[in-house]
């Protein structure tokens, strides 16, 4: 076979798709044997058709599944305020929400319903990222962090916020550093990234504390607020949120001294590029028209402006026409 005649044929089988079928070709060489026997076309178009079948239902359709069921489901965090948070009419409220809410209009419009219904499911990190991946929710509107293992269950839109981990603790405690917490309390939510980050952090330290799992920011609130725990590691801007829910917000205090880097962002089904574009979509829009600045002032107008590189991850994730 000449190197011409292979090439073409390499190309031909990749724009078949999924599967490369061996298939005999007569030699162009002259005085070349011809094969004892061909294979008919039409038992060979057949594979070649069920295999191009089977790689397109390897790709999610969320967007035709959205459509079918008139009805979008959003997992969301219940007490990560101000991201995300049941409010007082009991319903999902948060800067998060509000970002979600454009999310979801323009998933009603690309989906044609624009009459989009949508579930609301409350859920730790965890449960959350588990709930996309498993087809539960097609979105994930709260603070969760874009990590690389998550990336093996779902995806995740461009980023919507950057914040990092911290420890809140008492303000009369003799507590001014991380390495201050040896032999301390320390209370943190299980399957969150701070977990892990907690974790590798002590022991890069080589510092010794007492871990206590906990189910939720309510808990570890009450917890430290009792005196059953010394300190309790989240992302910074939840524990704010968290701090000023408690009972005495006054008595309360951040660590200056940051655990991790956190870059926020919503979960999404994996490997629909489709569907992550309608998301993206939604959110440069956000971003390039100004309106995020609203929206920021609403839910963190009290924290002051935004920083340098969270203006910098809007400008950097409004993706162009």
């Amino acid at each position: 076979m000449t190197r011409p005649l292979a090439r073409r044929i390499a190309v031909a089988a990749l724009a078949v798709g999924c599967a490369v079928l061996p298939v005999a070709v007569a030699s162009a060489q002259p005085g070349a044997q011809a094969p004892a026997k061909t294979a008919p076309a039409a038992k060979i178009a057949a594979p070649r058709a069920a295999a191009a079948t089977a790689c397109a239902s390897c790709v999610p359709d969320t967007l035709g599944r959205i459509r079918s069921q008139r009805r979008v489901n959003v997992a969301f965090s219940g007490d990560s305020r101000p991201f995300s948070f049941v409010g007082p009419d009991r319903q999902p409220a948060g800067y998060s929400i509000d970002l979600c809410r454009r999310v979801i209009a323009e998933i009603g419009r690309a989906a044609g319903v624009p009459d989009l219904g949508v579930g609301w499911i409350v859920g730790t990190a965890q449960e959350r990222v588990a709930m996309v991946a498993s087809g539960k929710a097609e979105l994930d509107c709260a603070n969760t962090t874009a990590t690389q293992a998550r990336m093996v269950d779902v995806d995740f839109s461009n980023l919507v916020f950057v914040d990092a981990g911290g420890f809140l603790v008492r303000a009369d405690a003799p507590l001014q550093r991380i390495a201050d917490l040896a032999g301390r309390r320390i209370g943190v939510i299980g399957g969150t990234t701070t977990e892990a980050r907690l974790a590798a952090a002590l022991k890069d330290r080589r510092i010794e504390a007492r871990i206590t799992t906990l189910r939720d920011g309510t808990e570890g609130v009450a917890m430290l607020e009792s005196g059953s725990l010394d300190a309790f590691a989240s992302d910074k801007i939840k524990l704010v949120g968290l701090a000023a829910q408690g009972k005495s917000p006054g008595a309360l205090a951040l660590l200056a001294e940051d655990l991790s880097y956190e870059p926020l962002a919503f979960a999404l089904p994996r490997g629909d590029s489709a569907f992550r574009l309608v998301v993206n979509r939604a959110l440069t829009q956000v971003y390039a028209s100004g309106e995020i600045d609203r929206i920021f002032e609403q839910w963190l107008g009290t924290l002051g402006r935004p920083s340098t590189l969270l203006s910098a991850t809007y400008l950097l994730n409004a993706i162009p026409e």
